[in-house]
Protein backbone atom coordinates (compact mmCIF):
# COMPACT_ATOMS: atom_id res chain seq x y z
CA UNK A 1 0.00 0.00 0.00
CA UNK A 2 1.48 3.44 -0.62
CA UNK A 3 2.60 5.57 1.82
CA UNK A 4 3.87 8.84 2.53
CA UNK A 5 7.69 9.88 2.68
CA UNK A 6 8.12 12.06 5.68
CA UNK A 7 11.09 14.16 6.07
CA UNK A 8 11.50 16.46 9.35
CA UNK A 9 10.82 19.82 9.30
CA UNK A 10 13.43 22.20 6.96
CA UNK A 11 13.87 25.77 8.19
CA UNK A 12 10.28 27.64 8.92
CA UNK A 13 8.03 26.80 6.30
CA UNK A 14 10.43 25.47 3.79
CA UNK A 15 9.33 22.00 4.34
CA UNK A 16 5.62 23.11 6.47
CA UNK A 17 3.73 20.08 7.14
CA UNK A 18 6.51 18.00 7.36
CA UNK A 19 4.82 14.96 5.88
CA UNK A 20 6.05 14.79 1.61
CA UNK A 21 3.14 14.10 -1.02
CA UNK A 22 6.20 11.87 -2.34
CA UNK A 23 4.25 8.78 -3.04
CA UNK A 24 6.27 5.52 -2.85
CA UNK A 25 4.64 2.06 -3.08
CA UNK A 26 5.87 -0.39 -0.05
CA UNK A 27 8.55 -2.06 -1.90
CA UNK A 28 10.10 -3.56 0.73
CA UNK A 29 9.28 -0.45 3.01
CA UNK A 30 11.55 1.69 1.26
CA UNK A 31 11.50 5.14 3.47
CA UNK A 32 13.75 8.69 2.45
CA UNK A 33 16.37 6.97 4.36
CA UNK A 34 16.40 3.86 2.19
CA UNK A 35 16.14 6.61 -0.75
CA UNK A 36 18.94 8.26 0.17
CA UNK A 37 21.79 5.77 1.24
CA UNK A 38 20.45 2.30 -0.17
CA UNK A 39 17.88 2.64 -3.02
CA UNK A 40 16.21 0.21 -5.25
CA UNK A 41 15.26 0.97 -9.22
CA UNK A 42 11.73 0.22 -8.25
CA UNK A 43 11.93 2.51 -5.25
CA UNK A 44 13.54 5.32 -7.20
CA UNK A 45 11.31 5.14 -10.17
CA UNK A 46 8.11 5.68 -7.67
CA UNK A 47 9.77 8.48 -6.42
CA UNK A 48 9.72 9.64 -9.95
CA UNK A 49 6.03 9.43 -10.27
CA UNK A 50 5.60 10.97 -7.10
CA UNK A 51 6.75 14.20 -8.25
CA UNK A 52 3.99 14.21 -10.48
CA UNK A 53 1.71 13.74 -7.69
CA UNK A 54 2.78 16.58 -5.41
CA UNK A 55 3.34 18.88 -8.69
CA UNK A 56 -0.52 18.69 -8.96
CA UNK A 57 -1.01 19.58 -4.97
CA UNK A 58 -1.55 23.11 -3.67
CA UNK A 59 -2.82 23.98 -7.50
CA UNK A 60 -6.58 23.11 -8.05
CA UNK A 61 -7.76 24.13 -4.58
CA UNK A 62 -10.27 27.71 -3.85
CA UNK A 63 -6.53 28.21 -1.29
CA UNK A 64 -4.17 27.67 -4.09
CA UNK A 65 -2.13 29.17 -7.55
CA UNK A 66 -5.04 29.29 -9.89
CA UNK A 67 -7.56 30.69 -7.39
CA UNK A 68 -5.43 33.28 -5.52
CA UNK A 69 -3.82 34.36 -8.62
CA UNK A 70 -7.38 34.77 -9.81
CA UNK A 71 -7.85 36.85 -6.98
CA UNK A 72 -5.32 39.44 -6.92
CA UNK A 73 -5.38 39.44 -11.18
CA UNK A 74 -9.13 40.36 -10.46
CA UNK A 75 -10.50 37.43 -12.30
CA UNK A 76 -11.91 35.62 -9.90
CA UNK A 77 -13.82 36.31 -6.13
CA UNK A 78 -14.30 33.64 -3.42
CA UNK A 79 -17.64 34.28 -1.45
CA UNK A 80 -16.85 32.08 1.46
CA UNK A 81 -18.46 33.11 4.20
CA UNK A 82 -16.52 30.99 6.63
CA UNK A 83 -13.07 32.63 5.24
CA UNK A 84 -13.29 36.27 4.58
CA UNK A 85 -9.47 35.79 4.45
CA UNK A 86 -10.39 35.87 0.63
CA UNK A 87 -11.46 39.40 1.01
CA UNK A 88 -10.01 40.61 3.81
CA UNK A 89 -6.28 39.76 2.86
CA UNK A 90 -6.47 39.44 -0.85
CA UNK A 91 -7.80 42.31 -1.80
CA UNK A 92 -8.13 44.59 1.18
CA UNK A 93 -5.01 43.25 2.67
CA UNK A 94 -2.29 43.22 3.93
CA UNK A 95 -1.21 40.06 3.09
CA UNK A 96 -0.22 38.16 6.27
CA UNK A 97 3.09 36.21 6.05
CA UNK A 98 2.01 34.05 9.27
CA UNK A 99 -1.36 32.66 7.40
CA UNK A 100 -2.27 30.23 4.85
CA UNK A 101 -3.07 32.88 2.53
CA UNK A 102 0.39 35.28 2.44
CA UNK A 103 2.46 32.31 3.60
CA UNK A 104 1.20 29.88 0.71
CA UNK A 105 2.40 28.76 -2.62
CA UNK A 106 5.42 27.90 -0.70
CA UNK A 107 5.38 24.68 1.67
CA UNK A 108 4.44 22.53 -0.66
CA UNK A 109 6.64 23.94 -3.93
CA UNK A 110 9.91 23.44 -1.85
CA UNK A 111 8.87 19.98 -0.69
CA UNK A 112 8.94 18.84 -4.14
CA UNK A 113 12.33 20.70 -5.02
CA UNK A 114 13.41 18.28 -2.29
CA UNK A 115 11.90 15.73 -3.42
CA UNK A 116 13.56 16.04 -6.59
CA UNK A 117 17.26 16.50 -5.00
CA UNK A 118 16.43 12.99 -3.50
CA UNK A 119 16.06 11.12 -6.68
CA UNK A 120 18.93 13.20 -8.28
CA UNK A 121 20.46 11.53 -5.35
CA UNK A 122 19.11 8.09 -5.19
CA UNK A 123 18.96 7.52 -9.00
CA UNK A 124 23.24 7.90 -8.86
CA UNK A 125 23.69 5.25 -6.76
CA UNK A 126 21.23 1.99 -8.59
CA UNK A 127 23.59 0.20 -10.85
CA UNK A 128 20.52 -1.28 -12.34
CA UNK A 129 19.40 1.63 -14.23
CA UNK A 130 20.95 2.27 -17.53
CA UNK A 131 23.26 5.93 -18.32
CA UNK A 132 20.60 6.52 -20.92
CA UNK A 133 17.90 5.60 -17.81
CA UNK A 134 19.75 7.69 -15.63
CA UNK A 135 19.78 10.91 -18.31
CA UNK A 136 15.89 10.20 -18.43
CA UNK A 137 14.93 10.60 -14.74
CA UNK A 138 17.61 13.38 -14.56
CA UNK A 139 16.44 15.58 -17.25
CA UNK A 140 12.54 15.01 -15.36
CA UNK A 141 13.41 15.72 -12.26
CA UNK A 142 15.09 18.61 -13.01
CA UNK A 143 12.99 19.68 -15.33
CA UNK A 144 10.39 19.49 -12.35
CA UNK A 145 12.24 21.24 -9.96
CA UNK A 146 12.26 24.07 -12.55
CA UNK A 147 8.16 24.27 -12.74
CA UNK A 148 8.56 24.66 -9.08
CA UNK A 149 10.82 27.20 -8.35
CA UNK A 150 8.81 29.23 -10.83
CA UNK A 151 5.82 29.35 -9.03
CA UNK A 152 7.34 30.32 -5.91
CA UNK A 153 9.04 33.66 -7.95
CA UNK A 154 5.56 34.21 -9.37
CA UNK A 155 4.18 34.26 -6.14
CA UNK A 156 6.95 36.17 -4.44
CA UNK A 157 8.93 38.35 -7.05
CA UNK A 158 10.89 40.58 -6.09
CA UNK A 159 10.98 39.69 -2.54
CA UNK A 160 13.00 36.61 -4.39
CA UNK A 161 13.12 33.27 -2.76
CA UNK A 162 16.09 30.47 -1.74
CA UNK A 163 17.68 28.22 -4.35
CA UNK A 164 20.24 26.62 -2.42
CA UNK A 165 18.61 24.26 -0.86
CA UNK A 166 19.99 20.58 -1.59
CA UNK A 167 21.73 20.04 1.79
CA UNK A 168 20.85 18.10 4.42
CA UNK A 169 17.88 19.26 5.91
CA UNK A 170 20.15 19.47 9.53
CA UNK A 171 22.37 21.95 7.56
CA UNK A 172 19.28 23.96 6.21
CA UNK A 173 18.20 24.47 10.01
CA UNK A 174 21.35 25.49 11.09
CA UNK A 175 22.72 27.90 8.05
CA UNK A 176 19.23 28.60 6.35
CA UNK A 177 19.85 29.31 2.50
CA UNK A 178 20.17 33.31 1.35
CA UNK A 179 17.12 34.65 -0.40
CA UNK A 180 18.08 35.17 -3.40
CA UNK A 181 16.89 37.96 -5.91
CA UNK A 182 14.44 37.96 -8.34
CA UNK A 183 16.91 37.86 -11.09
CA UNK A 184 19.12 35.42 -9.70
CA UNK A 185 16.19 33.20 -8.85
CA UNK A 186 15.27 33.06 -12.84
CA UNK A 187 18.57 32.78 -14.01
CA UNK A 188 18.48 29.44 -11.57
CA UNK A 189 15.33 28.19 -13.20
CA UNK A 190 16.73 28.91 -16.66
CA UNK A 191 19.92 26.70 -15.53
CA UNK A 192 17.89 24.09 -14.38
CA UNK A 193 15.70 23.95 -17.61
CA UNK A 194 18.77 23.56 -19.94
CA UNK A 195 20.27 21.36 -18.02
CA UNK A 196 17.30 19.09 -18.00
CA UNK A 197 17.35 19.64 -22.26
CA UNK A 198 20.77 18.34 -21.90
CA UNK A 199 19.77 15.26 -19.78
CA UNK A 200 17.11 14.56 -22.06
CA UNK A 201 19.27 14.86 -25.30
CA UNK A 202 21.09 11.97 -23.36
CA UNK A 203 18.08 9.74 -22.82
CA UNK A 204 16.66 6.87 -23.87
CA UNK A 205 13.58 6.23 -25.78
CA UNK A 206 11.56 5.93 -22.87
CA UNK A 207 11.47 6.82 -19.03
CA UNK A 208 11.51 3.79 -16.88
CA UNK A 209 8.61 5.19 -14.63
CA UNK A 210 4.85 5.69 -15.70
CA UNK A 211 3.82 9.39 -16.21
CA UNK A 212 0.57 10.35 -15.38
CA UNK A 213 -2.27 11.08 -17.82
CA UNK A 214 -1.72 14.90 -17.91
CA UNK A 215 1.94 13.81 -20.00
CA UNK A 216 0.14 11.94 -22.32
CA UNK A 217 1.66 13.95 -25.11
CA UNK A 218 4.96 14.09 -23.60
CA UNK A 219 5.40 10.38 -22.27
CA UNK A 220 9.26 9.75 -24.09
CA UNK A 221 12.18 11.71 -23.22
CA UNK A 222 12.20 12.94 -26.90
CA UNK A 223 8.56 14.32 -26.42
CA UNK A 224 9.19 15.52 -22.48
CA UNK A 225 11.95 17.84 -24.14
CA UNK A 226 9.05 19.79 -26.06
CA UNK A 227 7.86 20.32 -22.66
CA UNK A 228 10.87 21.84 -21.45
CA UNK A 229 11.70 24.42 -24.21
CA UNK A 230 7.83 25.37 -23.85
CA UNK A 231 8.82 26.24 -20.26
CA UNK A 232 12.43 27.66 -21.03
CA UNK A 233 10.13 29.74 -23.58
CA UNK A 234 7.95 31.21 -20.97
CA UNK A 235 10.96 31.95 -18.47
CA UNK A 236 13.10 33.31 -21.36
CA UNK A 237 9.76 35.94 -21.46
CA UNK A 238 9.49 36.60 -18.34
CA UNK A 239 13.07 38.17 -18.24
CA UNK A 240 13.06 39.84 -21.82
CA UNK A 241 15.07 37.25 -23.06
CA UNK A 242 13.49 37.25 -26.22
CA UNK A 243 15.60 35.25 -28.90
CA UNK A 244 16.08 33.07 -26.31
CA UNK A 245 12.47 32.48 -25.93
CA UNK A 246 12.24 32.09 -29.76
CA UNK A 247 15.19 29.63 -29.96
CA UNK A 248 13.50 27.40 -26.80
CA UNK A 249 9.99 28.10 -28.33
CA UNK A 250 11.68 26.39 -32.18
CA UNK A 251 12.26 23.08 -29.84
CA UNK A 252 8.43 23.21 -28.13
CA UNK A 253 5.39 21.94 -29.47
CA UNK A 254 4.41 24.84 -30.60
CA UNK A 255 1.91 24.27 -33.27
CA UNK A 256 -0.61 26.22 -35.26
CA UNK A 257 -1.96 23.24 -36.71
CA UNK A 258 -2.54 21.85 -33.73
CA UNK A 259 -5.49 21.96 -31.18
CA UNK A 260 -4.48 24.71 -28.37
CA UNK A 261 -5.68 22.58 -26.14
CA UNK A 262 -2.46 20.57 -26.85
CA UNK A 263 -0.19 20.84 -23.67
CA UNK A 264 0.54 19.37 -20.43
CA UNK A 265 -1.96 19.24 -17.55
CA UNK A 266 -1.97 18.59 -13.20
CA UNK A 267 -4.34 15.49 -12.97
CA UNK A 268 -7.58 15.47 -10.93
CA UNK A 269 -9.47 12.34 -9.22
CA UNK A 270 -12.04 11.95 -7.00
CA UNK A 271 -11.55 8.83 -5.72
CA UNK A 272 -10.46 7.39 -2.01
CA UNK A 273 -6.92 9.21 -1.25
CA UNK A 274 -6.96 10.95 -4.55
CA UNK A 275 -6.68 14.65 -5.05
CA UNK A 276 -9.24 15.86 -6.55
CA UNK A 277 -9.83 19.91 -8.40
CA UNK A 278 -12.52 22.08 -6.06
CA UNK A 279 -12.02 24.81 -8.14
CA UNK A 280 -15.70 23.96 -9.05
CA UNK A 281 -16.73 25.41 -5.21
CA UNK A 282 -20.08 26.64 -5.19
CA UNK A 283 -18.13 30.05 -3.52
CA UNK A 284 -15.98 30.90 -6.45
CA UNK A 285 -17.13 33.50 -8.94
CA UNK A 286 -15.93 35.13 -12.07
CA UNK A 287 -15.15 38.65 -11.74
CA UNK A 288 -17.64 40.52 -13.95
CA UNK A 289 -14.95 42.83 -15.82
CA UNK A 290 -14.17 39.36 -17.76
CA UNK A 291 -17.74 40.11 -19.61
CA UNK A 292 -17.89 43.45 -19.69
CA UNK A 293 -14.52 44.22 -21.13
CA UNK A 294 -14.81 41.61 -23.69
CA UNK A 295 -15.28 42.18 -27.64
CA UNK A 296 -18.01 41.41 -29.90
CA UNK A 297 -17.68 39.62 -32.56
CA UNK A 298 -18.85 40.83 -36.34
CA UNK A 299 -22.48 38.86 -35.30
CA UNK A 300 -22.84 40.61 -32.17
CA UNK A 301 -21.85 37.82 -29.75
CA UNK A 302 -19.61 38.00 -27.13
CA UNK A 303 -15.69 36.91 -27.50
CA UNK A 304 -15.65 32.83 -27.99
CA UNK A 305 -13.22 32.43 -25.43
CA UNK A 306 -15.87 34.72 -22.91
CA UNK A 307 -19.09 32.38 -24.50
CA UNK A 308 -16.93 29.24 -23.68
CA UNK A 309 -15.52 29.66 -20.31
CA UNK A 310 -17.80 31.74 -18.41
CA UNK A 311 -21.63 30.75 -17.58
CA UNK A 312 -24.50 32.44 -15.70
CA UNK A 313 -25.17 31.23 -12.14
CA UNK A 314 -27.10 32.24 -8.92
CA UNK A 315 -25.24 35.37 -7.65
CA UNK A 316 -23.48 35.52 -4.52
CA UNK A 317 -22.37 38.96 -2.60
CA UNK A 318 -20.21 39.85 0.11
CA UNK A 319 -18.19 42.32 1.50
CA UNK A 320 -19.54 44.76 -1.03
CA UNK A 321 -18.90 42.60 -4.19
CA UNK A 322 -21.06 40.58 -5.79
CA UNK A 323 -21.36 38.45 -9.05
CA UNK A 324 -23.76 36.26 -11.05
CA UNK A 325 -21.07 34.79 -13.37
CA UNK A 326 -19.33 31.37 -12.69
CA UNK A 327 -16.50 29.64 -14.84
CA UNK A 328 -17.18 26.49 -17.12
CA UNK A 329 -13.25 26.17 -17.28
CA UNK A 330 -13.09 23.34 -14.52
CA UNK A 331 -16.51 21.62 -14.74
CA UNK A 332 -15.88 18.87 -12.24
CA UNK A 333 -13.56 18.20 -9.20
CA UNK A 334 -11.83 16.12 -11.89
CA UNK A 335 -10.61 18.81 -14.31
CA UNK A 336 -7.29 19.30 -15.54
CA UNK A 337 -5.18 22.13 -14.96
CA UNK A 338 -2.96 23.45 -17.59
CA UNK A 339 0.65 23.68 -16.56
CA UNK A 340 1.60 24.76 -20.30
CA UNK A 341 -0.45 25.10 -23.41
CA UNK A 342 -0.33 25.22 -27.26
CA UNK A 343 -2.14 28.90 -26.89
CA UNK A 344 0.83 30.23 -25.05
CA UNK A 345 3.16 28.96 -26.93
CA UNK A 346 1.77 31.20 -29.92
CA UNK A 347 1.31 33.89 -27.74
CA UNK A 348 4.40 33.89 -26.40
CA UNK A 349 6.08 33.66 -30.16
CA UNK A 350 3.97 36.85 -31.20
CA UNK A 351 5.45 38.77 -28.24
CA UNK A 352 8.73 37.36 -28.71
CA UNK A 353 8.71 38.19 -32.58
CA UNK A 354 7.47 41.76 -31.46
CA UNK A 355 10.58 42.72 -29.67
CA UNK A 356 12.67 41.23 -31.90
CA UNK A 357 11.52 43.37 -34.78
CA UNK A 358 9.56 40.94 -36.44
CA UNK A 359 6.14 42.86 -36.14
CA UNK A 360 4.80 41.02 -39.03
CA UNK A 361 5.01 37.38 -37.50
CA UNK A 362 3.57 39.03 -34.52
CA UNK A 363 0.73 40.16 -35.62
CA UNK A 364 0.38 36.79 -37.72
CA UNK A 365 0.12 34.62 -34.27
CA UNK A 366 -1.67 37.38 -32.15
CA UNK A 367 -4.13 37.64 -35.32
CA UNK A 368 -4.54 33.59 -35.11
CA UNK A 369 -5.18 33.36 -31.52
CA UNK A 370 -8.03 36.46 -32.17
CA UNK A 371 -9.62 34.64 -34.99
CA UNK A 372 -9.07 30.86 -34.20
CA UNK A 373 -9.72 30.84 -30.38
CA UNK A 374 -11.54 34.34 -29.55
CA UNK A 375 -13.63 34.39 -33.23
CA UNK A 376 -12.92 38.05 -33.56
CA UNK A 377 -11.75 40.15 -36.70
CA UNK A 378 -8.04 40.77 -37.06
CA UNK A 379 -6.52 44.27 -36.19
CA UNK A 380 -3.92 46.22 -37.97
CA UNK A 381 -0.19 46.58 -36.09
CA UNK A 382 -0.28 49.22 -33.61
CA UNK A 383 1.99 51.90 -33.94
CA UNK A 384 3.48 51.98 -30.90
CA UNK A 385 4.70 49.08 -28.50
CA UNK A 386 2.55 50.01 -25.63
CA UNK A 387 -0.29 49.20 -27.65
CA UNK A 388 1.24 46.28 -28.69
CA UNK A 389 1.25 45.15 -25.23
CA UNK A 390 -2.21 45.90 -24.57
CA UNK A 391 -3.64 44.44 -27.38
CA UNK A 392 -1.28 41.07 -26.56
CA UNK A 393 -2.38 41.62 -22.96
CA UNK A 394 -5.65 40.85 -23.56
CA UNK A 395 -5.75 37.72 -25.60
CA UNK A 396 -3.77 36.54 -23.15
CA UNK A 397 -6.63 37.34 -20.48
CA UNK A 398 -9.07 35.51 -22.47
CA UNK A 399 -6.63 32.96 -23.61
CA UNK A 400 -5.43 31.87 -20.56
CA UNK A 401 -8.41 32.91 -18.43
CA UNK A 402 -8.28 31.43 -14.73
CA UNK A 403 -4.73 29.36 -15.46
CA UNK A 404 -2.62 31.64 -13.79
CA UNK A 405 -1.02 34.36 -15.91
CA UNK A 406 -3.04 37.91 -15.77
CA UNK A 407 -1.54 38.92 -12.41
CA UNK A 408 1.89 38.27 -13.25
CA UNK A 409 1.32 39.35 -16.99
CA UNK A 410 0.48 43.15 -15.53
CA UNK A 411 2.88 42.62 -13.36
CA UNK A 412 5.61 41.94 -16.17
CA UNK A 413 4.57 44.60 -18.24
CA UNK A 414 4.12 47.34 -15.10
CA UNK A 415 0.47 47.83 -16.03
CA UNK A 416 -1.12 46.01 -12.29
CA UNK A 417 -2.56 49.72 -11.75
CA UNK A 418 -4.88 48.96 -14.55
CA UNK A 419 -6.41 46.47 -12.23
CA UNK A 420 -10.14 47.67 -11.34
CA UNK A 421 -10.43 48.18 -7.17
CA UNK A 422 -13.76 47.44 -6.70
CA UNK A 423 -14.31 48.71 -3.27
CA UNK A 424 -12.38 52.05 -2.55
CA UNK A 425 -10.29 50.31 0.33
CA UNK A 426 -9.04 47.96 -1.43
CA UNK A 427 -5.16 47.32 -2.57
CA UNK A 428 -3.58 45.87 -5.59
CA UNK A 429 -0.97 43.70 -4.42
CA UNK A 430 2.11 42.98 -6.43
CA UNK A 431 3.63 40.19 -4.36
CA UNK A 432 3.62 37.80 -1.89
CA UNK A 433 5.50 38.08 1.33
CA UNK A 434 8.34 35.44 2.57
CA UNK A 435 6.67 33.39 5.31
CA UNK A 436 7.27 34.84 8.64
CA UNK A 437 9.30 31.16 9.82
CA UNK A 438 11.15 31.99 6.73
CA UNK A 439 12.57 35.68 8.07
CA UNK A 440 12.61 34.36 11.80
CA UNK A 441 14.99 31.28 10.66
CA UNK A 442 17.17 34.02 9.31
CA UNK A 443 16.42 36.70 12.38
CA UNK A 444 14.77 39.14 10.13
CA UNK A 445 12.01 40.22 11.19
CA UNK A 446 8.91 42.43 9.78
CA UNK A 447 8.77 42.00 6.01
CA UNK A 448 12.18 39.94 5.01
CA UNK A 449 13.53 39.67 1.30
CA UNK A 450 16.01 39.59 -0.99
CA UNK A 451 15.56 43.33 -0.95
Amino acid sequence: MPRRICPPLLIGALLLGACSDLMVPDYNNPSIEELESDPSRAGVNAAATGLLVTARNNIASPNAYVSLIGILGRESYNFDPAEPRFITEMLAGPMSPSGAFGGNIWAVRYRNIRNANVVLGAVEKVPAFSEAEKEAIRGFAKTMQALDFLLVINARDTNGAPIDVNHPLNDLNLNPPKIEPKGVVLQHIAALLDAADGHLQRAGGEFPFPMSSGFDDFATPAQFRQLNRALRARVAAYMGAYPQALTALQGSFLNTAAPLTLGAYNTYASGSGETPNTLVAATIRAHPSIATDAERRADGSVDRRVAEKIVQVAPRSQAGLSSDLGFAIYSSNTSPVAIVRNEELILLRAEARWFTGDKHGAMEDLNFIRQSSGGLAAVAEPATDAAFVSELLKQRRYSLLFEGHRWIDLRRFGRLDQLPKDVGTHVVHSKFPIPEAECLARNLSGECGAG
